[in-house]
């Protein structure tokens, strides 16, 4: 008989940090969203404790402020630059200092609370299916979405292959982050220029998508091109991977759903 193949073991970053002054934030009277509560704990809480059971990350890096309670699943705990991708570059040139030994790395907003970690761990064997991928980005059909939560507001992209609204994760190769984070931020600078962001992704891909003749795997060969890796979207059906809490109507579903559980 031949032994199933193991598990890819992963290395995660979660990012909890945030804009000083985020009204949501303020209006809960903490720092940052990451440390809302959310059925009677930060909602960053929920994430660490669902990577943490996913039994498959090695070890967690944390950007932003957090709790005792948080800092006991933590391994290494980074300083919130306020800014993102500055977030994201600092959290990956981090986990990848010692070498590549530790795996994939999973990046995570600190804003899903009700991911839970067998949704992980199945959005973690679809990746397998893409060992060389420099960038894994998960998406969940509209359809997934309003069934596991009706009337639930998310911002859905149509293209050929259906309606999707984009996950809260990414699996990125440490390795390969220098090449594609200084494009990224190029992309993000450009995303309210439409000329210039045309000129970037190519004015014939931003037209189809615009029109909704774009497919899944095209937006694919767009992604790789534009940032020089090879990019794969994941369809999965987990609605928690792509529901942040953002609004009070999002929090009064991960208080429905959380209590619940």
């Amino acid at each position: 008989m031949t032994a199933a193949p193991t598990p890819t073991r992963y290395q995660a970053l979660i990012l909890g940090g945030g804009d000083p002054g985020d009204p949501f934030a303020v209006s809960h009277g903490v720092a940052v969203k990451g440390l809302v509560p959310v059925a009677g704990q930060p909602m960053a809480l929920h994430v660490l404790q669902a990577v943490q059971a996913s039994g498959r990350v090695d070890r967690i890096a944390y950007v932003g402020p957090t709790t005792p309670e948080m800092d006991a699943l933590i391994d290494l705990h980074l300083q919130d630059s306020g800014r993102l991708l500055d977030n994201l570059a600092a959290g990956l040139e981090a986990l990848g200092a010692d070498g590549s030994e530790h795996g994939r790395a999973l990046v995570i907003t600190a804003d899903i609370p009700m991911l839970r970690a067998e949704q992980l761990c199945d959005v973690m064997d679809q990746a397998e299916s893409h060992p060389g991928a420099g960038l894994l980005y998960p998406v969940v059909p509209r359809s997934a979405c309003e069934a596991e939560y009706p009337g639930v507001q998310r911002t859905f992209v149509r293209v050929r292959d259906g309606s999707f609204t984009g996950g809260n994760l990414f699996f990125f190769d440490p390795g390969l982050a220098v090449r594609f984070l200084p494009r990224l931020r190029e992309v993000l600078a450009a995303r309210k220029a439409p000329l210039r962001l045309a000129a970037l992704i190519g004015p014939g891909v931003l037209l189809r998508l615009v029109t909704g003749r774009l497919t899944v795997r095209g937006l694919e060969e767009a992604v790789s091109r534009l940032l020089g890796v090879e990019a794969r979207a994941i369809i999965t059906p987990h609605a928690a991977v792509g529901t942040d809490v953002d609004k009070a109507s999002d929090l009064a579903l991960a208080e429905a759903v959380l209590t619940q559980r």
